[in-house]
Parts: C-alpha cells; structure tokens; sequence
C-alpha cells in the first residue's frame, strides 16, 4: 500500500472526510468528524510508512502479540490505537481490514442520530 492507496481507501468510505488538524504533516481521516485514521506524510516520504489505527483492545493487544508491524499507537492511548508499519510484511488486503474495523468501531460509537446521518448520506 501507498500513501494514495491509503488516501483513495479512506475517502471512498460513506462519511468521510480528511484533515491536517494537529500539523502540516500529520493526515487525518475522519468520519462524521470522528478520527478513524492518522499518518504522517513525512514517514511515507522517508520509506518508514505507519497508520495509526482504532481497534477493540482485546485484539489490539492480539495483533501486537502476533505481528511485529504491529505496535501500540504512537501518541494515542495504547489501549485503543495500533500504530501499523506499513512495511511490506502485511498484505495490502489486511491493511485494509484493520482500516475497515477502525472506521466500524467509530461509526458504532456514534450516536444514534449521526448513524442515521450517515446512512443517508
């Protein structure tokens, strides 16, 4: 995966949007204005990849036992964030399964009213 496959596969997700919220570098993706996704542009650029991604922490801690691209969020609570390097040892198929949990895990915790929001869109 690249950064325009990572940028092409959030945004075609029902709801969401991208920012640069916190810098110049760091890559938000967010749906209904909840952070799914972060990355940061410089990391691509100089070959050292990662995506911080949501997930349940029962299998947060699951996938950090079992695969070493796997590592706990860098700058987010390690509880509920994965920090992934993308660094050729997962499948571009699996990236994409950790993107799609984190997007589902948000827009499960959105209230009910935003789901339905979302769903029209």
């Amino acid at each position: 995966m690249n950064i325009e496959d990572l940028h092409n596969y959030c945004l075609q997700k029902r709801g969401v949007s991208e920012s640069f919220p916190f810098d110049e570098d760091t890559l938000v993706f967010k749906v209904m204005n909840r952070m799914f996704t972060l990355t940061s542009l410089s990391n691509w650029e100089k070959g050292e990849a990662t995506i911080n991604l949501k997930c349940e922490p029962g299998k947060a801690r699951s996938l950090r036992e079992r695969y070493t691209a796997i590592t706990p969020g860098y700058h987010m609570n390690k509880k509920h964030w994965n920090t992934v390097h993308i660094d050729g040892t997962l499948s571009d198929d699996f990236l994409k399964e950790m993107i799609d949990d984190s997007y589902q895990l948000i827009v499960k915790s959105l209230p009910k009213k935003a789901q339905k929001e979302l769903e029209s869109l």
